[in-house]
């Protein structure tokens, strides 16, 4: 079946977003368990484990459609030695909160080199880091998201993506998410069915079907190869439906997190209806 939801709010602790989710007619979510602007975070209490776990199984939600966001502060690939270091003891972290809670997967971008690493030193960096913390934790699977390719983020290309997973020692414990935005503003085409045929051709040659993990759709208020992260609601922007129909339909993207992050949320449950449609579910 197909998991489709939103990145919904935490606001007054975890356990409150799969109400959230339910709300707005989603069989899938993602969350941010610790506040993303910040590098620390209050431990989550057992209160919080316990009714996170509760309302996540009354409500019917699989933990293989649950895909938490890391902070945005975290650079797995940082050319600073102790910069790097913060980066991998909050990742860490963040992996094991989500252990806590049951969570099978933790989504995140890779880093940047801001111009002082080269891009293969970078994308090592990122892999040892993404070693070290799953060294530390027992089953959460670190997976990493394609980029738009703004500034000097790395992972617009599939190429990244392989690239870092090959230097990863537990192949079983990592995979990726494909940002729809991310994919056409770094220059894959996905607006027409030749471009999406071709682009997912492209994946499953260079990265493989079997580590896609998840997917955030998205459409993009920026044109295709501009590199410039800007998320638009599904039909409005260059991309418009027709990828979205095509996954909806498509197999190959069962069973995964299928995650909204476009910026009107109060259009969130018409455009999860709709893609419920397009995937002949109720």
């Amino acid at each position: 079946m197909k998991y489709i939801g939103a990145h919904v709010s935490a606001a007054g602790g975890v356990e409150n977003a799969p109400v959230r989710a339910e709300e707005i007619g989603a069989t899938a979510f993602a969350l941010f368990t610790k506040n993303q602007r910040q590098w620390k975070a209050k431990p989550l209490t057992e209160e919080n484990i316990t009714k996170f776990k509760q309302r996540v199984d009354e409500r019917g939600f699989s933990m293989d459609a649950i895909m938490p966001h890391d902070s945005y502060l975290i650079n797995l690939g940082h050319p600073e030695k102790e910069k790097l270091q913060k980066s991998r003891d909050a990742f860490l972290i963040e992996l094991q909160r989500c252990e806590q809670l049951g969570i099978k997967l933790i989504n995140f971008h890779p880093g940047s080199h801001l111009n002082k690493i080269s891009e293969k030193e970078c994308l090592a960096r990122n892999a040892e880091s993404i070693n070290i913390a799953l060294d530390q934790t027992e089953f959460v699977k670190a997976v990493i998201e394609n980029t738009a390719g703004q500034g000097t983020n790395l992972g617009f290309r599939f190429e990244h993506l392989a690239e870092m997973i090959e230097q990863v020692d537990q192949k079983d414990r990592v995979g990726v998410c494909i940002d729809t935005a991310h994919a056409f503003a770094g220059g894959y085409d996905i607006s027409t069915e030749e471009g999406f045929t071709e682009t997912f051709r492209q994946f499953d040659e260079i990265v493989g079907f079997d580590k896609l993990l998840g997917m955030h759709l998205n459409d993009s208020k920026k044109e295709v190869g501009t590199r410039v992260d800007r998320h638009d609601s599904l039909g409005d922007g260059f991309i418009g439906w027709t990828p979205f129909e095509m996954i909806m339909k498509d197999e190959r993207f069962d069973d995964i997190p299928l995650i909204l992050e476009t910026p009107n949320t109060d259009r969130w449950p018409e455009e999860i209806a709709k893609l419920k449609k397009l995937a002949g579910e109720s």
